[in-house]
């Protein structure tokens, strides 16, 4: 690009050359300028960013590997990211000074190793055992209660997800640190600490928010939560439950006053237990050699900024008077750096600019999305779409916001191009997820049964898809049943209509069955009924978008 960008600067040079008059003329105007010079310049600038080009490539040679001893013991810690957490009686809410919590344990215990477990309404394995603290803080970052699909609090889960992130064969050198509010909205986490504690795991909690309580603000509506009878939530710290389950399973229970101190307090408690040694090794070890082409860049830049184009008149007098420049001379007046520095300007102001807008016009179409006005968050959408046809986001949201508009149609266009730009399976995961949705509202169940096989395909640990494909399937059942009866109705109907046959109609005969007969047919159909209804409350409440307390 460098090359062409100078051949062409080197024609514009000489039609300029040109228009502003006589050869002659401007030889005498730019007399002061070497050619050569301006071509040493422009091959310096070329070579400098063909080396930094190859030195930000990061070209590495592996040279071993390395191994890591030290003693320590092996330590996942449950976070709760539930939306209770988001309630602000702490400032500036529970889950940030959580997070703050388990960065500075982190950084106390350098020689053990470390687990994460997020979990609200579900438990997940956020990060497996490791020596990496760097990576688990990385993670902890990310923490929220947008990482659960499903709300609520299931601390008994939690631990059971911890425990298995352990070896079992040990009995020894575990522990596990639960951060929560402890409004548990399942039953049976005392007697999971107590089976964890008989395979020796301790299990230290903290206790986070007020025993007064404190209302949760939606992030999403800006509305305070409320229950499903329209009551505001007031979530509790609840100290009893989290206590029991520190005492069961040999470990301390500590509400969360300062960061530093409650931090400083559980790693002594850690220090305390038996630890082992931990032999680890590390990823290859390589020599890089990035340093020497990016010197090299630098160096060649330095030479190129403090080499003139100018060239000393007096020299040219004293070695046989003034020279004329030749026409190719004449048409390099201009540096070399210059040029290129345009050029990359140029270059990455286009593709700032153009990304910028994208960015703007996707943020504004989130606002109006938040705030319901879903038709104007679509035309947002449909701009930056136009900008970056490319951009999954913008055609992802696109589908969203059309489904929250009633349009079903647009909405399912929208996925499909989603899918289409994707590149990650999980990207294309949940745009067949929402495009299974929005044909299951619509009725269309082989078509939504499909999307959600795809979804699967791409990601087969979404329990959600899953979820829904065997609710879709079941409809798709029940449908299959109720044609022939409607059909059998519908013909009974039209039998009916017909008036030169209704005289032909035989009587009812009486039926022969007894009292005591239909008294137990009856009793068996109402038993049918009552386990039909059962079975579907029992899938509402399993259902993930549907739960009792969703927070």
């Amino acid at each position: 690009m460098l090359i062409i960008f100078y051949v062409f600067t080197l024609r514009w040079k000489k039609k300029t050359i040109l228009k502003i008059g006589g050869l002659q003329l401007v030889q005498q105007l730019i007399k002061g300028f070497s050619a050569n010079r301006f071509r040493l310049k422009f091959l310096l600038v070329l070579i400098a960013f063909t080396a930094a080009a190859i030195g930000l490539a990061g070209l590495r040679k592996p040279s071993g590997t390395a191994t890591v001893k030290r003693t320590g013991i092996d330590v996942m810690i449950a976070l709760d990211v539930s939306k209770s957490m988001l309630a602000q009686d702490i400032q500036p809410s529970r889950l940030e000074r959580a997070k703050q919590l388990v960065a500075k344990l982190i950084d106390k215990l350098p020689n053990d190793r470390i687990g994460l477990v997020v979990f609200a309404g579900r438990a997940y394995l956020q990060m497996p055992l490791s020596g990496d603290h760097a990576a688990a803080k990385m993670f902890l970052s990310s923490a929220s209660p947008d990482m659960i699909p499903t709300q609520g609090t299931v601390i008994g889960d939690a631990l059971k997800m911890s425990y298995n992130a352990f070896n079992t064969r040990e009995k020894k050198y575990k522990s596990i640190v639960l951060i929560s509010d402890g409004e548990d909205h399942d039953e049976g986490a005392d007697k999971i600490a107590v089976e964890l504690a008989g395979e020796g795991v301790m299990i230290n909690t903290v206790g986070i928010g007020s025993i007064e309580g404190s209302t949760i603000i939606n992030t999403k509506t800006g509305e305070i939560q409320r229950d499903i009878n329209g009551d505001e939530v007031i979530t509790k710290l609840n100290e009893t439950g989290l206590q029991n389950i520190a005492a069961k399973a040999n470990g301390i229970y500590q509400l969360f006053n300062s960061a530093d101190q409650v931090a400083s307090n559980i790693s002594t408690r850690l220090k305390g237990m038996d630890s082992r040694s931990i032999t680890e090794m590390s990823t290859a070890v390589y020599q890089y050699f990035f340093q020497w082409f990016i010197g090299l860049a630098v160096i060649l830049l330095l030479v190129e900024f403090f080499t003139s184009e100018r060239v000393d008149v007096n020299d040219t007098k004293k070695k046989g008077g003034l020279q004329q420049l030749s026409k190719k001379q004449a048409e390099q007046p201009f540096g070399a750096a210059t040029s290129v520095v345009i050029l990359m300007v140029g270059l990455f102001y286009s593709n700032t600019a153009s990304a910028q807008k994208e960015n703007r016009l996707i943020k504004k179409g989130n606002e109006l999305y938040t705030n319901g006005a879903y038709a104007a968050a679509a035309d947002n959408y449909k701009k930056a779409f136009e900008v970056n046809p490319a951009s999954v986001k913008a055609a992802f949201n696109l589908g969203n916001a059309f489904y929250k508009d009633g349009k079903g149609e647009e909405a399912t266009k929208a996925f499909d191009a989603a899918v289409s730009k994707a590149k990650s399976a999980n990207e294309k995961s949940k745009a067949w997820y929402n495009k299974g949705v929005v044909l299951q509202n619509d009725k269309k169940l082989p078509e939504c049964i499909s999307a959600y096989k795809n979804a699967l395909k791409e990601n087969s640990a979404d329990e959600d898809a899953r979820f829904n494909l065997q609710k879709a399937l079941l409809q798709q059942q029940q449908e299959q049943q109720k044609q022939p009866k409607d059909q059998d109705r519908k013909k009974d109907q039209q039998q009916k209509q017909q008036p030169n046959e209704k005289e032909d109609q035989p009587k009812p005969q009486q039926s022969k069955m007894s009292k005591k007969e239909a008294e137990e047919k009856l009793k068996a159909l109402l038993q049918q009924e009552k386990n039909l209804q059962d079975k579907l409350r029992r899938s509402a409440e399993a259902s993930p978008n549907k739960p009792e307390k969703d927070w």
